[in-house]
């Protein structure tokens, strides 16, 4: 079974409930779905993904407990029309994890990694919308320097954008990777393209407007005294959440139940490095 960061203390500040009505808006391999299904008797738990590959692999991951799950592809933005289909009313807890699955990471043909040739997609459903490669390849090179410096956070993207300028047509993940470390040399751990590939995955996904829907509608959807839990890996997403939270709870809407962020435990971090920037919110509605 995957485990997915931080799954200990997302379950926790969830407080599942045997009989109660769950969540899991990012179900990916499906970790945080089992963790909820396992601790239900009479309940239920929405097991929801944009990806219909990742959520088919859930559903196999999790099959022991499927009379307690119910499986539906939707983005955050159709969150309360999935919940609906489903026949699920209002939430005792709701669970989102921000990051990138391991499957979408190590699947060439996904186009979400650097390290091995394949297709520049990185949509998270490959059944509609623009591919990276399409942005790539067609966006002006100020407007391309513009999405790498405000969804990437990179400083260097007035100088990237112009190597991709220059560059097309960008063929596939490893060419991408190739022109920006010519045009930005490693200077640290991370390659130098990893800004770049997370800003046109954040573009092609929607994934600030998606964030805003979710952070928006989860409330209405969750009951008094459920809870909602946010797992981000980006400090740019982190600041969203923490907003919104604080904002739910100066309405009097939420009890804040990290005032702090919580970050994982050393074991966790030794055990699996790609939870070291995991980050978690939560909060209780009123």
């Amino acid at each position: 079974m995957h485990f997915p960061a931080m799954r200990n203390e997302a379950i926790e500040y969830l407080a599942v409930r045997a009989g109660g009505a769950y969540a899991d808006v990012t179900a990916g391999l499906g970790g945080y779905t089992a963790a909820i299904a396992e601790r239900l008797t009479t309940g239920v738990v929405a097991a929801l993904d944009c990806d219909g590959e990742s959520l088919e692999l859930a559903r196999q991951a999790t099959a022991a407990w499927a009379e307690r799950i119910r499986y539906r592809q939707a983005k955050f933005s159709e969150l309360g029309a999935a919940l609906a289909a489903l026949g699920i009313g209002k939430l005792d807890g709701l669970v989102a994890d921000l990051g990138v699955s391991r499957y979408q990471l190590t699947e060439p043909e996904r186009g979400f990694s650097l390290m091995a040739a394949g297709p520049l997609d990185m949509r998270l459903d490959r059944s509609r919308g623009m591919t990276a490669a399409e942005l790539a390849n067609t966006m002006g090179e100020r407007e391309l320097a513009d999405l790498l410096y405000y969804l990437g956070e990179d400083w260097r993207a007035r100088r990237i954008a112009r190597a991709i300028v220059r560059a097309r047509p960008i063929r596939d993940t490893l060419h991408l990777a190739r022109v920006v470390e010519q045009a930005v040399p490693r200077t640290g751990r991370l390659h130098p393209a990893t800004q770049c590939f997370l800003a046109l995955r954040r573009a092609v996904n929607r994934e600030a407007e998606e964030l805003d829907a979710l952070l928006s509608t989860a409330p209405g959807l969750v009951a008094s005294g459920g809870r909602i839990v946010v797992v981000t890996f980006m400090s740019l997403e982190d600041r969203v959440v923490k907003q919104a939270f604080r904002q739910l709870a100066r309405e009097g809407r939420a009890r804040l139940l990290t005032k702090h962020v919580l970050k994982p435990g050393k074991e966790e971090v030794a055990s699996n490095p790609a939870s070291r920037s995991a980050k978690l919110r939560a909060v209780e509605m009123c």
